[in-house]
């Protein structure tokens, strides 16, 4: 793949961004690469957020390489990052479009100069099919399939699009669903069909199917699985049934994989799409390219547990193969008992709704002192970790931790820029993220 590069942005960054060194004078994004910081040297704001360069590159490689031995596409999910340089970098590794999560994220993918996207979800009523189209009219050559499961939505879609001739062409995407939005039957799925049907124009159809499997999950395996086959099996049963409506030239859109479940995915959808040459199977696997020292890290076990990887006529473990990509750094504060660390680091910087954060190393006056993991953070305040320690623990204040992070899209968008770092921990980019 292609280096990580910033996009130009005409903007100056100084200390009201986590990272920045307080008192040094503002930088654009591109210059904040060549300085040589470290998140551990004493120089940079703590606490801020790191992306493992390489970690991120060998992830994307392994899941293209993944995809493309399948036959499928995919559009990966912008909503974790939020960072059109990391969304770009993913189309220049061979991502077919990018998906978004609502409007707004659709705007600033669209500003930064995409023009292929899924918006993977149902956006409102007929204020935001307005919305919608007013965004659209300034991208005649945007390319946008968006979720639908009502009536309702289609009709203030195609209501929105019948009072501006000059849209670009909008495809509908029939969601199943399981957990979430998303229809939740063959016979609720044909009664959207025909609504789209009895009122499609060249500029405004049905362009395919598509369903998240990620909501199905539940605390018991087993029956997480059993719902996440029904919501395939609902799935790609339908494909047929839209085909002999339509005919057989149109090209039409599978879309699921947003998930850690994603190879489950390929497996139940990939025979569907094999018998019906005109449709594409577009995985919108996002998180998966970051990873996590929590629920990503689970799930991969997970996966593995259920075969690994097929990569061509190789077995590839997940687990081994992706790489968490993402810390957050720390100071200690305070070690007020002996088994007892309060670092500078809580609720407003680190997600917690899946796993708190994970210590991994300590760093001591611009060196590596070692591993940390046999501490525990137990406790998170708005902005202090509580951690558990040894008595005897090497654990001072001033001294700064790296931790690993559970569910990179909770986490990711408590911060303004993300600090690419080399294998030696220097900090050689700036992502900007747009979490609004």
């Amino acid at each position: 793949m292609s280096d990580l590069h910033i996009a130009a942005e005409n903007v100056l960054i100084d200390e009201r961004v986590r990272g920045f060194p307080p008192g040094h004078p503002p930088l654009p994004p591109a210059a904040i690469g060549m300085q040589g910081w470290k998140p551990y040297d004493g120089r940079m704001g703590l606490p801020l957020i790191s992306l493992d360069r390489q970690a991120f590159t060998g992830n994307v490689d392994l899941m293209m390489a993944y995809v493309k031995s399948h036959g499928a596409e995919i559009a990966p999910h912008a909503k974790t990052p939020m960072s059109t340089a990391l969304a770009e970098a993913l189309l220049a590794a061979g991502a077919w479009g990018t998906t978004v999560a609502d409007i707004r994220q659709a705007a600033v993918l669209l500003n930064a100069g995409q023009r292929r996207l899924i918006l993977a979800n149902e956006i409102g009523g007929i204020a935001a099919a307005r919305r919608l189209a007013a965004l659209l009219d300034n991208y005649p050559d945007a390319e946008l399939h968006v979720f639908v499961d009502s009536t309702v939505l289609v009709e203030a879609l195609r209501s929105a699009w019948q009072e501006r001739a000059d849209l670009p062409p909008l495809g509908l995407l029939l969601e199943f669903g399981a957990g979430r939005a998303g229809l939740r039957s063959a016979e609720a799925a044909a009664a959207i069909l025909d609504a789209i049907l009895a009122v499609e124009t060249p500029a405004f159809q049905l362009t395919g199917i598509a369903a998240y499997e990620g909501a199905a999950a539940t605390a018991n395996a087993e029956e997480t699985m059993l719902r996440i086959e029904a919501l395939m099996a609902m799935t790609s049963d339908f494909l047929p049934t839209i085909r002999a409506r339509i005919g057989k030239a149109r090209p039409l859109l599978v879309s699921a994989g947003g998930s850690v479940f994603f190879d489950v995915v390929v497996a139940r959808l990939s025979a569907a799409v094999a018998v019906d040459p005109a449709s594409r199977l577009v995985l919108r696997s996002g998180a998966i390219f970051f990873h996590d020292h929590g629920v990503y890290e689970r799930g991969l076990a997970g996966l593995d547990a259920r075969g690994g990887l097929r990569i061509g006529d190789k077995m590839v473990s997940a687990a081994a193969g992706f790489r968490p990509a993402l810390r957050v750094w720390a100071e200690v504060l305070s070690r007020p008992e002996p088994k007892l660390a309060i670092s500078g680091m809580g609720m407003r910087d680190v997600a917690m709704d899946q796993g708190l954060p994970r210590p991994l190393a300590l760093y001591r006056n611009g060196a590596y002192l070692g591993n940390l993991e046999s501490a525990e953070v137990f406790r998170l305040n708005d902005q202090h970790a509580f951690l558990a320690i040894a008595e005897d623990s090497d654990v001072s204040i001033g001294d700064v931790i790296e931790f690993g992070i559970s569910h990179p899209c909770t986490c990711l968008d408590r911060h303004a820029i993300l600090y690419g770092l080399d294998p030696d921990h220097s900090v050689t980019a700036a992502y900007l993220t747009s979490f609004g």
